[in-house]
């Protein structure tokens, strides 16, 4: 017991330095996003050094929802939520058949297939944003919704494809044919059976493909003009008030206000994601 105490004691002890390195650049996210242009150029109006702001002001967001910015970040937002959730969809479903074909079924080259998923995932984005960007052109799908899930399916599908192949290889085949010795089909053992005891690891997955998509900057800064601009890329185009005036308090609400999302699943959703990311790295 002594010895668990002092482990537990010493990982807890690692932990408050790495909670400080994130959480301290979040803070200062915020504080940015608080502070008024009069309060960026003047230390004095800040207190501890030149980090919190004496008096908070909500100008930027304002400026973000309703002033000026607004006819930027809003159809910004609303295109990020519409895309990012159409790809989450489309990837972990069809992830979900794959990956359960390649756990249940026995076929020649199904070991290259999740190597060569795996590999994808990891090819650099920029050598597919200038062959993407010249077909788009030519057929239409530039700065259109569906120009940008296409190309966030080839992020996250492969991906998707080979974490969710580990979960289902967890689930024990006999539960599936126990279920079509009762009477069930091959289609409803897979959804009254197999898929919700993949639960934890679909819901994994549907995390990581949302974040994915919803982080991405090259292929929204360079597939997109106007109309299917999500907010990173966006957020390239804030201006200030003049030629002369950085707009970092708008740029920092606007990140702000793209980060609530993030930290809203993390949150309500963490111990989905930390049962889904283990019960996945377990083989029994």
């Amino acid at each position: 017991m002594a010895q668990n105490a002092k482990g537990t004691g010493l990982w807890s002890l690692l932990a408050v330095p790495i909670m400080l390195w994130t959480i301290v650049p979040l803070l200062f996210m915020v504080a940015l996003s608080l502070k008024s242009a009069d309060t960026l150029a003047d230390p004095d109006q800040n207190i501890l050094g030149n980090f919190w702001p004496k008096d908070p002001t909500w100008e930027n967001y304002e400026l973000i929802f309703t002033g000026g910015a607004s006819d930027l970040f809003t159809p910004a937002l609303r295109n990020s939520l519409i895309v990012c959730l159409l790809s989450t969809l489309i990837s972990v479903v069809l992830a979900m058949f794959c990956a359960y074909a390649i756990s249940r079924l026995e076929f020649k080259g199904k070991r290259l297939i999740l190597t060569t998923a795996l590999a994808v995932s990891f090819f650099p984005v920029v050598a597919m944003v200038t062959p993407l960007f010249d077909v788009w052109r030519q057929i239409g799908l530039f700065d259109t919704i569906p120009g940008l899930i296409i190309p966030y399916l080839a992020l996250t599908l492969p991906l998707s494809i080979w974490t969710m192949s580990a979960f289902f290889q967890q689930i024990p085949w006999e539960m599936e044919q126990a279920a079509q010795v009762d009477g069930a089909s091959s289609w409803q053992a897979f959804r009254k059976v197999i898929v919700p005891l993949a639960a934890p690891g679909v819901f994994t997955t549907a995390i990581i493909t949302f974040f994915t998509a919803w982080n991405d900057f090259v292929f929204a800064i360079s597939l997109t003009s106007d109309r299917a601009r999500t907010v990173p890329a966006a957020l390239a185009f804030f201006t200030g008030a003049s030629q002369f005036e950085q707009p970092t308090g708008a740029i920092m609400a606007a990140a702000v206000v793209v980060t609530i999302p993030v930290v809203i699943l993390v949150l309500f959703f963490q111990r989905r994601i930390v049962a889904g990311l283990t019960s996945g790295a377990v083989k029994g």
